[in-house]
């Protein structure tokens, strides 16, 4: 194995780590959704400012967020499950601007922790030609293309 072979090999490994890490978060919050929907709707109520969104709608939306978080954990359809988790993310973070505000006050502080996870989500956006421990990159792999051989792909000899 040569030098460029354990590199990948690092890059795929740690960018999967990264996706696990993200997608831990995303199906707690997916599972409140499904599970615990009248939560849900006040936690959309409070941060989103969007109140009377019923259970029933809660469970719909857990439904659809847990077919984008299998996605994104499985690496399918990279550019778009790494791309909306990253929205929604990103949305999740902005919504929270008060609690960033006052740091000290109880749990404040651990509002704090979104942001690198929003940076592990932006890295697995820029990066996920370079994330091959997905079913995109055995896909390919399958069909005779190797991936992130740069901005082209190459057929496999």
């Amino acid at each position: 194995m040569n030098d460029k072979d354990r590199i990948d090999g690092r890059i795929g490994f740690s960018l999967l780590t990264l996706r696990i890490g993200v997608a831990i978060v995303f199906l707690m919050w997916t599972l409140d959704k499904l599970l615990n929907p009248e939560h849900a709707a006040g936690i959309f109520e409070r941060y989103y400012l969007t109140p009377g969104l019923g259970a029933s709608l809660m469970v719909g939306v857990g439904i659809v967020q847990m077919i984008l978080v299998l996605s994104f954990l499985s690496g399918f359809l990279r550019t778009w499950s790494y791309g909306l988790i990253t929205a929604l993310h990103t949305v999740s973070t902005i919504s929270c601007y008060k609690q960033y505000m006052n740091p000290w006050e109880k749990p404040n502080l651990l509002f704090f922790a979104a942001f690198p996870m929003l940076a592990a989500c932006v890295t697995l956006w820029l990066l996920r030609e370079l994330d091959t421990w997905t079913v995109d990159s055995w896909w390919k792999k399958k069909k005779g293309v190797v991936v992130a051989k740069g901005n082209e792909s190459q057929p496999v000899s």
